[in-house]
C-alpha cells in the first residue's frame, strides 16, 4: 500500500482533490481509498472508506467539555492518535493499493500539533508522499504566493515527507495562472513583480525569504490541475508515481 497525505490551508480544495485523485486511480484500473481525518466535516465530495468520525465525536467532546469550536477541534485531533490502531486495522481490512488521506481543514491541526506526525509515523505504507495545496484563489500577488510558498516549505518541514507542489482553483484565476507558473520558474521574474507591488521593509523581507526558499530547493515549480477539465492529473500522478513507485505509473 503507499499512503498520500493531502494537506493544504483551509479551503484549499483539499476534499475535492482527494475525490478526483481516486477517481483517477479507480479509472486507471488501481484499487484506491480514502481516510478522512477532518473529525469536523459535514459534507465531502467522496464516499469515505475509512472515517476518523466513527472514532472521534466531535459534537459530543464540544457538549461534554465545554469547549468551543476550536478548542473541541484540538481536543478531537489528539483524540484520533489514540485511536491510531483501530484506524489501521480498518485500513488494513480495505488493503487498497493507494491510501489517500485527506488531512483536517485547519491545517495547523494536522502538521503542528504531534499527533499529527504519530499519525503520519504509525500508519503503515510501504512508501507515503505529501500533496500541498497551493490555492489558486489566493496568490494572485507575489506576496501572497511567497508567503504560502513558507507556509508550503513548513509544512514539508513538519511532516518530513517527499511532496508535491500543486496549484488548486485554476479554472477561476484566468490569464493570472500563466504569470503564477512564471514565478515558479524564474527567480527574477518573481523579485520584479514583487518590486512593483511593494517597497522598503516588506520588499526586503519578502525577498530574503524568497531567496532562502530557493536555495532549499523550491523553485521546482506548480502542478496546476483542474477539477472541471482534469487537466494535470497525469502529471500529479506522474509526479507520485516517482515517488511511490519508482517511476512505475498507474496504466492508462
Amino acid at each position: 500500500m503507499k499512503t498520500i497525505f493531502v494537506s493544504g490551508t483551509a479551503g484549499s480544495g483539499k476534499s475535492l482533490l482527494s475525490s478526483k485523485l481516486y477517481e483517477y486511480y479507480t479509472k486507471n484500473g488501481a484499487f484506491a481509498a480514502v481516510l478522512n481525518l477532518d473529525p469536523g466535516v459535514e459534507k465531502m465530495p467522496y464516499t469515505c472508506d475509512i472515517d476518523v468520525r466513527d472514532h472521534v465525536d466531535y459534537v459530543s467532546i464540544m457538549q461534554q467539555y465545554e469547549l468551543g469550536p476550536n478548542g473541541a477541534l484540538v481536543m478531537a485531533n489528539d483524540l484520533i492518535a489514540s485511536k491510531i490502531d483501530d484506524i489501521q486495522n480498518e485500513v488494513n481490512t480495505v488493503n487498497p493499493d493507494y491510501l489517500i488521506v485527506d488531512t483536517p481543514g485547519q491545517i495547523e491541526l494536522f502538521a503542528y500539533r504531534s499527533s499529527g506526525r504519530f499519525i503520519i509515523e504509525n500508519i503503515s505504507s510501504e512508501n507515503k508522499s505529501s500533496i500541498f495545496l497551493f490555492d489558486g484563489s489566493l496568490i494572485t500577488s507575489p506576496v501572497n504566493f511567497v508567503s504560502i510558498a513558507l507556509l508550503a516549505t513548513s509544512i514539508r518541514l513538519r511532516l518530513n515527507l517527499p511532496t508535491i507542489n500543486v496549484l488548486t482553483k485554476t479554472d477561476i484565476i484566468g490569464e493570472k495562472l500563466k504569470e503564477i507558473l512564471k514565478w515558479t520558474t524564474s527567480l527574477n521574474t518573481l523579485e520584479n513583480a514583487i518590486a512593483k507591488e511593494t517597497d522598503g521593509d516588506t520588499y526586503a523581507l519578502t525577498t530574503n525569504i524568497l531567496r532562502g526558499l530557493n536555495l532549499s530547493g523550491f523553485a521546482q515549480g506548480l502542478i496546476p490541475v483542474s477539477n472541471v477539465t482534469g487537466n494535470g492529473y497525469i502529471n500529479l500522478e506522474g509526479a507520485l508515481s516517482r515517488i511511490l513507485n519508482l517511476g512505475e505509473e498507474v496504466e492508462d
